[in-house]
């Protein structure tokens, strides 16, 4: 029987396209377990990063108080090398622009040699990974006097 053009049927139907759509199947469910995996990855990465914050702020304050000398820097300073390399980065210094998604003020003071509003003191660092932000830096804010 002859195939018209109409039926459906015609040169590129048969195994041959089975087999194409088979393997394009194939090849997007591959890609979408790739794209899963790496989400739960990044997912449990952000989730382990988040819970050692508060030792981290430990870290900072002992370096403030001047109480991490000798083993226990090299230990301090392997630490944030190693959470670093997972991607972790930390933020806030002194003289930023205020960005309320970045920041969140704990204080604020006027000044007048400021011309919009900047970060003067770094209370608590922010720290994010890849696009996820896991903190905001905690910051002391100073913006314009109002003109008199």
């Amino acid at each position: 029987m002859a195939h018209s053009a109409g039926d459906g049927e015609g040169p590129s139907d048969g195994p041959g396209a089975d087999l194409r759509r088979i393997k394009a199947e194939y090849d997007n469910y591959r890609r979408r377990v790739h794209r899963d995996r790496l989400a739960v990855r990044e997912i449990a990465v952000v989730n382990v990063l988040t819970r050692l914050l508060p030792v981290l702020d430990a870290l900072d304050r002992a370096r403030a108080s001047g109480e991490v000398v000798d083993g226990f820097a090299a230990v301090a300073d392997l630490l944030e090398e190693e959470l670093a390399s997972l991607g972790l980065e930390s933020f806030g210094e002194p003289g930023e622009a205020f960005d309320p998604v970045l920041h969140l003020a704990v204080a604020y003071t006027r000044s007048m040699v400021v011309t919009g509003p900047v970060c003067i003191e770094i209370v608590r660092a922010g720290y994010r990974v890849g696009g996820h932000l896991l903190r905001p830096a905690e910051v002391v804010v100073a913006e314009p006097s109002a003109a008199k």
